[in-house]
């Protein structure tokens, strides 16, 4: 079964979620950004979720962390708990 691990930014809005991306694009630390600004407790951790299997997340996560380019910053991605941003640091199949 595939695994991956990723890390992710959770905010209110698609505005929001967009500044954001906008910053890492320019340079900005994604870690850093996760600590200051995700309204997920992975925050904290700078947004890193750890290991996981298809399935074990959102199906809005799943599309993205296992069919998207690894080591790229992807979304705004809209789940039920608001607006992430995902950058998948690894992936086996």
């Amino acid at each position: 079964m595939a695994q991956a691990t990723a890390r992710h930014i959770l905010v209110e809005t698609q505005e929001a979620c967009e500044a954001l991306k906008t910053e890492i694009e320019a340079g900005a630390d994604f870690a850093e950004l996760a600590k200051k600004h995700s309204q997920c407790p992975s925050g904290k951790d700078g947004g890193d979720l750890g290991e996981f299997g298809q399935g074990q997340m959102v199906p809005e996560f799943d599309r993205v962390v296992f069919h998207e380019e690894i080591g790229k910053v992807h979304g705004p991605v809209k789940t039920q708990f608001g607006h992430h941003l995902l950058e998948i640091t690894s992936r086996t199949e």
